[in-house]
C-alpha cells in the first residue's frame, strides 16, 4: 500500500533509443546530440556525434530532462499543455531552472504502459528533425 510497482528504462531500452536517434540522423546526414534520462531525470546516455556542436549536448540533456518531467513533447506549451508567448515561455524557463525547462521542439518522453520512465532529446537539426527523430526514438522501445 505505501509501496509501489514502477517501471524503468534498462540500459538495453536505452541504448536502442540511441541506436534509432542515429540511424535517423545518419540518413539526414546530419550530426547532432541525443541524450537520454531516466524518468528522475538523470542522465542515462549521451552521444554528441562525430561533428556535432559542443552546444547541442545541454540542448539536447534539456530536452530530454523537459520531456520526462512535463510526461510529453516539447515545444512552446505549458505544464497544461496551453501555448505560451515568449515572455511566458522565458519566464517559465527561469523558474523552473534553465536545465529543466525548453521551449524548444525535440524533446519526447518515453512510455511504457501509460508510464513515464524517461524522455529523450534530440538537438542539432532543425526543430521538425528534432521533433521527429525523439518521438521515433522514444517510441523505438514499444
Amino acid at each position: 500500500m505505501y509501496i509501489s510497482n514502477a517501471k524503468r528504462l534498462t540500459s538495453a531500452g536505452a541504448r536502442k533509443i540511441l541506436e534509432t536517434a542515429i540511424a535517423r540522423a545518419n540518413e539526414a546526414k546530419l550530426a547532432v546530440t541525443i541524450a537520454i534520462v531516466d524518468a528522475g531525470g538523470h542522465l542515462v546516455l549521451l552521444e554528441r556525434m562525430e561533428g556535432g556542436r559542443f552546444h547541442t549536448v545541454h540542448s539536447a540533456t534539456t530536452k530530454a530532462v523537459c520531456a520526462a518531467s512535463n510526461r510529453r513533447t516539447t515545444g512552446a506549451t505549458g505544464a497544461t499543455g496551453n501555448t505560451l508567448d515568449v515572455a511566458h515561455a522565458l519566464g517559465l524557463a527561469l523558474a523552473a531552472g534553465a536545465e529543466r525547462w525548453t521551449a524548444m521542439e525535440g524533446g519526447a518522453p518515453i512510455m511504457a504502459g501509460g508510464e513515464c520512465v524517461g524522455g529523450v532529446g534530440v538537438a542539432g537539426g532543425d526543430w521538425q528533425f528534432d521533433e521527429r527523430v525523439a518521438r521515433e526514438a522514444a517510441e523505438s522501445i514499444k
